[in-house]
This record gives structure tokens, sequence and C-alpha cells, in this order.
């Protein structure tokens, strides 16, 4: 699950590229489940070509879902403000939990008080569910991106990677398709910050 009650931290950009890697390169079978009532997940799959790895979507802001059996990973893209009983019923369903942050100042207290009330959770208080942090949209060598960094790592949650600002997932997302499925000539350094990201499934506990 991609999680963050900030809105505008690239939730559905995290949620399918996630999913183009586990049916692209895995080969597996995905089902990609949206809560966000703008569905942007749904959207992307509608442009997905058939010539691509098939990935099923349900919206889950229209009725409730069922995963179909024989699925291998299943997505969840959530909605900005989720909290309370909501969020509880949602960390009920995962396995791993990704945390998405830009690098600005509203961004970092926004998610400090989240973390926080994520941090209540039982089922993750009792380490049952696997969380990670990553810093989505970053340019290196700036002020604020230091300063992202520096507060992600004061965080009870693993910092694991940076995934930095460019146009490719743009690009990717106007033709319903991953980084993972664009010539990797032109996307090698993003694949590179994906590979933290992509151990953390494979992982029994918490990353270090």
């Amino acid at each position: 699950m991609v999680l963050n009650a900030k809105g505008g931290c690239g939730k559905s950009t995290i949620s399918t590229n996630l999913a183009s890697y586990f049916a692209f390169e895995r080969q597996q079978k995905v089902v990609m489940i949206d809560f966000d009532p703008q569905g942007s997940s749904m959207a992307w799959l509608n442009v997905r070509g058939d010539r691509e790895p098939r990935i099923q979507g349900l919206p889950a802001w229209e009725k409730s879902v069922r995963i179909p059996t024989s699925v291998d990973t299943v997505i969840l893209d959530t909605p900005a403000r989720v909290q309370g009983q909501e969020l509880s019923q949602l960390v009920r369903r995962v396995e791993t939990i990704i945390v998405p942050v830009l690098p600005s100042p509203i961004d970092m207290r926004a998610a400090a008080d989240f973390m926080k009330a994520l941090l209540l959770n039982g089922k993750i208080s009792r380490k049952q569910t696997k969380i990670a942090v990553v810093a989505n949209r970053v340019r290196e060598n700036t002020l604020i991106y230091q300063s992202l960094q520096a507060f992600l790592k004061s965080l009870k949650i693993p910092f694991i990677t940076s995934l930095r600002d460019t146009q490719n997932y743009i690009h990717a997302e106007q033709q319903g398709l991953g980084i993972f499925e664009m010539p990797p000539s032109v996307v090698w350094q993003d694949l590179e910050q994906w590979q933290p990201l992509l151990r953390l499934r494979s992982k029994r506990s918490f990353p270090d």
C-alpha cells in the first residue's frame, strides 16, 4: 500500500510503477486497487496498451471490491486525508506500506503528524507490517533536500531511497507505462533509485 494523508506527494505514480514492475519484470498477476476518488491509477490503466502485461484495476471508491483468486501481487493506491478508523482498516489489509514525502516544509510537517498516528496502529507497532519512507521528486544538492534527508532519518520509520524529480515519470504515465517498461538507456538512473524499494517486499522484517 502506498499511503500518506497529504495529497500530491506522488502516491499514484509510485503505485503505478510498482504495478508495472511486478507485471513486466516479474511476470506476475497484478491487481491494482484504487481507493482515491480522483481515480489516477485507473486513468493510467485506461491508457495502457494491450501489448503491455495486463494489470487488473479495481475502483474501490465506487463499490466494495473482492480480490480475485490466483493473484501474485496487490497494489493499493490510497486517497489523501485518510485517518482514524479508515486508516486502521487499510493497514489491516496489507503486508507492506510505502510512505512518499516531498521536499517541502509543509509536506514534512504533515508527514511528521501522520507518522505519529501511523505508528500507533497495533499491527505496525507489533511489526507485523513492513513500512518504509521514500523521498519523492527530489533535486539533490539543494538545501531543502538536505533538510528532508535529515528529517526522514530522524523518524522511527526506515528511510530507504530517494526518487529524483524527472520528466521520465510523466512520459511513462502518458503512455500507461512504468519506467521499467521504458528504454533502459533513458531511465537507468531511476531504475537504480528503485532498487531498495523493490527489495523491501522480500524482507521478512523491517529494513535496517
